[in-house]
């Protein structure tokens, strides 16, 4: 793949008429960054995790986990609580080594081409309050399904896949109403024409809509988006203000005198008429109801929690040998904590590469399939223009080998998704 970004330096004759040459030049440029940084950031990922294997890393932060909680008063007999302090230390340590590539990834790679919107104030006080998220999340749910673990007899993995599958549920509801607006703000998208219209398709097609919402992710990237989500009759459309041209502050000029969280971050005006226009968002929002409408959602709900309780039915079988754990340096203890991490991350690891390559498959399949009901609604047009715009706006190089696009990408190549809706579109 690295390979087609240095050397296709021309638009493909079957581009010529959908990709100018300054915008072909500067995606390929952003794509062979991005492909440099993927490929170190890998290599430096994989030595680490080598390098924390053979210099048994791994137990000895268990047992400096065990001299810590020793010495707020809890013995070897609260595992729990040691297990605890070893995903705080074992998460703390992740975020400090991945803090360098994250910083160069967003001030240097995405700077560099246009996208990051954030200042250094902004994306430091952002990573501190994702950790401090992540831990009252993670280490309440953690310590439960360890409790139920220990407790659930021989059928603990039936419990132990109940749990998060509720876990999973509940904070998919709960995410964009608590979660997400800890981060980003989220305003109600105004009346107007617009809105009418996106709640018009969505009772064409019974989308039980309750709001929409524009999402100011410009304050962070100018890279676009937009999602729904909620269960049964309490559905809501989020839309990045970057996705809607008349929205997206990249758009306008900074009015004179302003504050505040401008100062946070930096508007950069070089990507004048970011966007789609309101059609264009109708078309890209009929494709994200068409996954609703299809079942694509719950499929993928119901593949993911077949995986879940197979894994956990394996873990069941395979927790009971010590073998497992002393390879990896735990000849005395078997901790359940250790025992997930040893089976789910690494025993696992080649299964979960084939998994993920039939759910590539799967999804490039539904993303069709997506495409194909935004056609249905008479989107055709209007999908193929936002399409083009949403690759131009975010950079995406068009030409891929196709052994690395077969393994890698989740969406169809931009010219067979436009292939697709040619047809429709002529007409």
């Amino acid at each position: 793949q690295r390979r087609v970004y240095r050397t296709t330096t021309h638009v493909p004759q079957e581009l010529g008429q959908i990709m100018d040459s300054e915008t072909f030049e500067k995606s390929r440029l952003y794509q062979l960054d991005k492909s440099t940084f993927s490929f170190w950031s890998g290599l430096y990922s994989e030595v680490e995790g080598t390098m924390i294997l053979l210099c048994g890393g791994i137990p000895f932060l268990w047992k400096l986990s065990g001299q810590i909680s020793g010495r707020a008063g809890f013995g070897p007999e609260y595992e729990i609580v040691q297990s605890l302090v070893f995903l705080l230390l074992a998460t703390l340590f992740s975020a400090v080594t991945g803090l360098p590539w994250s910083l160069y990834n967003t001030f240097v790679i995405e700077e560099k081409h246009g996208f990051n919107q954030q200042t250094l104030g902004f994306f430091f006080k952002d990573a501190i309050k994702k950790f401090v998220v992540t831990q009252c999340i993670l280490l309440p749910v953690t310590s439960l399904l360890l409790y139920i673990i220990k407790i659930g007899g021989d059928y603990f993995f039936i419990y132990a896949w109940l749990f998060t599958l509720v876990v999973s549920l509940v904070l998919v509801t709960i995410y964009a109403d608590y979660i997400a607006p800890l981060f980003d703000k989220f305003i109600p998208l105004p009346e107007g024409e617009l809105k009418q219209q996106i709640e018009t398709m969505a009772k064409s097609i019974d989308f039980p809509l309750t709001k929409v919402y524009v999402v100011e992710g410009s304050k962070r990237s100018s890279h676009s988006n937009a999602y729904f989500y909620g269960f049964f009759k309490n559905k809501r459309i989020v839309l990045f203000d970057t996705l809607l041209e008349d929205y997206s502050a990249l758009n306008k000029e900074p009015a004179e005198g302003e504050d505040g969280e401008n100062e946070e971050t930096k508007s950069k005006t070089k990507n004048k008429k970011q966007g789609c226009k309101n059609e264009e968002v109708l078309a890209v929002l009929g494709h994200e109801l068409g996954h609703w409408k299809l079942g694509h959602t719950i499929k993928n709900i119901i593949i993911s929690q077949m995986n879940s309780f197979l894994c956990f039915f394996l873990f069941a079988v395979l927790i009971g040998q010590k073998e497992l754990f002393a390879a990896f340096g735990f000849y005395d203890t078997q901790p359940t904590l250790i025992g997930l991490m040893i089976i789910f991350q690494f025993i696992f690891s080649p299964y979960n590469e084939v998994l993920s390559f039939c759910l590539t498959v799967l999804s490039r399949r539904f993303e069709f399939q997506a495409d194909a009901f935004a056609k249905e609604l008479g989107k055709a047009k209007d999908l193929y223009s936002a399409l083009i715009k949403l690759n131009k706006d975010n950079l995406g190089f068009p030409v891929s080998d196709w052994i690395f696009s077969m393994w890698h990408y989740s969406h169809p190549p931009l010219l067979e998704r436009l292939q697709a809706l040619k047809d429709a579109k002529q007409e």
